[in-house]
């Protein structure tokens, strides 16, 4: 990115403007982000704008904005685009996602300027495919870049379960570490289309493998078979419900990592995930710590939330609606290590 923060930005309000300015300037100092294309320029629910965050994918500037009074708002879609488009040459076009609109298509997102959206980012040498326009998220989450990191550098010769896979980004990233087989699941096949497509962007060793089931039906399958796995992947939307089950993250949690911890194979591991907003990090951690409380997993370690996502000290102005600590964003990850009373190993 390039550090054209004195662009002549008319019709701007100073304000936003400054915002803006020094935010963009942190990330542009940030080495960890040299690494990739995906990053959160913009969290304005810490950094001093509320309901809007804008992401960089590639290409493509998004603009996501969770007010309900959207009639109100397209002159501050215009300046954050102005800005961007502005400060960094990159920006070849912006796409709006109006979080609450009615109209499914302003949700999944308009493009405001440009002509064609990016399909694809590389984040620390692996290419991952994109739908920027899939549903109301982007298909790709910069919050668990350090997560991708740590599965490409665990996952040598392993054979990875991704439960709630979505579009597969952190199956890809456990391929990218060696895997020799992941088994990436998902009701929707839409998303796992993509991460065929991701998986077609690079040169992997490993096998993938697509399930598109239901999570409950596919856990008992697996059990059902006596299968096993060096990793398990649990990534649960924070509510859904099928004729098969309810997942609802901030009231069976605990429920969904025990109908999975019997498919880690002894010494594996456990990579657990709650994203819900309003659940402290210390009332995930009493979960947590009922969990190992048997002997038969233990916390191997914890892992944090990238800067450009949680903001820095110097732009931070709010802080999470409930305290994530000791996680340092309300994207709580958990890593575990199973040991089987049977010894049974993947």
């Amino acid at each position: 990115m390039s550090k054209l923060l004195d662009s002549d930005t008319k019709n701007i309000p100073a304000d936003l403007q400054r915002t803006l300015e020094i935010c963009l300037g942190l990330r542009l100092q940030d080495a960890s982000l040299s690494t990739t294309n995906a990053l959160r320029l913009f969290n304005g629910f810490y950094e001093g704008l509320p309901r809007v965050t804008v992401d960089l994918y590639a290409n493509t500037l998004v603009i996501s904005d969770h007010d309900r009074d959207l009639a109100s708002r397209h002159e501050l879609h215009q300046a954050i685009a102005q800005f961007y488009t502005e400060a960094l040459p990159e920006v070849q076009c912006v796409l709006l996602k109006q979080r609450h609109a009615q109209d499914v298509k302003l949700r999944q997102g308009v493009l405001i300027h440009g002509e064609q959206v990016s399909s694809s980012i590389e984040e620390n040498g692996v290419n991952y495919a994109l739908d920027l326009r899939l549903n109301q998220d982007s298909s790709f989450y910069p919050d668990t870049r350090n997560l991708r990191l740590w599965l490409s550098q665990q996952m040598a010769d392993a054979r990875v379960l991704n439960c709630f896979a979505y579009t597969g980004a952190l199956g890809i990233s456990a391929m990218a570490g060696g895997a020799r087989e992941v088994v990436q699941t998902d009701l929707n096949p839409h998303f796992l289309a993509v991460a065929k497509r991701s998986q077609a962007l690079n040169h992997f060793s490993g096998e993938m493998k697509t399930l598109n089931q239901d999570f409950y039906p596919m856990v008992a399958g697996f059990k059902n078979q006596s299968q096993l796995f060096d990793c398990v992947i649990l990534d649960a939307p924070l509510f859904s419900k099928t004729r098969r089950g309810r997942v609802d993250l901030p009231q069976n949690w605990h429920g969904l990592v025990n109908k999975v911890r019997p498919l880690v194979g002894h010494e594996g591991r456990l990579v657990a995930i709650n994203n819900a907003l309003f659940l402290p990090g210390a009332e995930l951690m009493e979960s947590v710590r009922k969990l190992t409380a048997d002997g038969y997993l233990e916390i191997s370690e914890i892992i944090s939330v990238p800067q450009d996502i949680t903001g820095y000290e110097q732009t931070i102005a709010a802080k999470a609606p409930a305290d994530p600590a000791p996680f340092n964003h309300p994207t709580k990850i958990v890593i575990m290590r199973a040991h089987r009373k049977d010894g049974r190993r993947a």
